[in-house]
Order: C-alpha cells, then sequence, then structure tokens
C-alpha cells in the first residue's frame, strides 16, 4: 500500500494536526491473511472520510506486521474515524490482532 497524501487540507482554526503512528502485529499467517483481504477497502474507506489528510498501511520489514500512519485535521476527524472502524466490517475481523500505536497532536505547519 502506497500512503496518500492530500493538499486540499485547511487550517479552519484548529490547534494541529493529529498524528497516528505505529504497528498492526498479527500473532500468525492466518491473521495477516485476514488482513490482506481487507485492507484495500479499509484503507479506501479512510481516505474518502472527512478530515483524513494522510493515511498508509504497509508491510513492514518484520513477519506478519504492518506499518500504519495516519494523519488526520484534528482529533474530532481522529475520533470519527475510530467510531467509524469499530462498527465496519475491518473493525470486527481485526479487533482481536494487536496495535501498537502512539498518537500526537502537532502543529499545522510541522512536517508530520
Amino acid at each position: 500500500m502506497v500512503g496518500l497524501e492530500r493538499s486540499d487540507r485547511a487550517d479552519g482554526g484548529h490547534m494541529g494536526v493529529v498524528v497516528l503512528r505505529g504497528r498492526l502485529i498479527c500473532a500468525n499467517a492466518e491473521e495477516a491473511s485476514m488482513v490482506r483481504r481487507h485492507l484495500d477497502r479499509h484503507v479506501n474507506l479512510t481516505r474518502a472520510e472527512p478530515g483524513c489528510l494522510y493515511f498508509s498501511v504497509e508491510p513492514a520489514d518484520e513477519h506478519y506486521v504492518w506499518q500504519v500512519s495516519e494523519r488526520f485535521e484534528d482529533q474530532q476527524s481522529l475520533d470519527a474515524h475510530q467510531e467509524r472502524v469499530r462498527s465496519s466490517e475491518w473493525g470486527r475481523v481485526t479487533a482481536h490482532i494487536k496495535r501498537d500505536y502512539v498518537i500526537e497532536v502537532v502543529g499545522l505547519d510541522s512536517q508530520a
């Protein structure tokens, strides 16, 4: 998966962009296969969400691990994304897969 950078963002007076970085860590080949089977739809739906500035999930060098990088224009956009994910097919089939994420707010003119 190649990340998608959107250039149409506006600051809208927000305090900063919310950035999530981390890993999706599958325990075995079955979990990894489930991720591969559902990932494209999850990525496409996320990139279409209001407030999504960047979203990338790519295989890491480690076996059964994906690097996750997300950028949303504000906390409200990230919260809406996470709520949608919980009720989505992706959310249901990957709920048991380990996630190791860090979330931070960066200034609008910072490079995340």
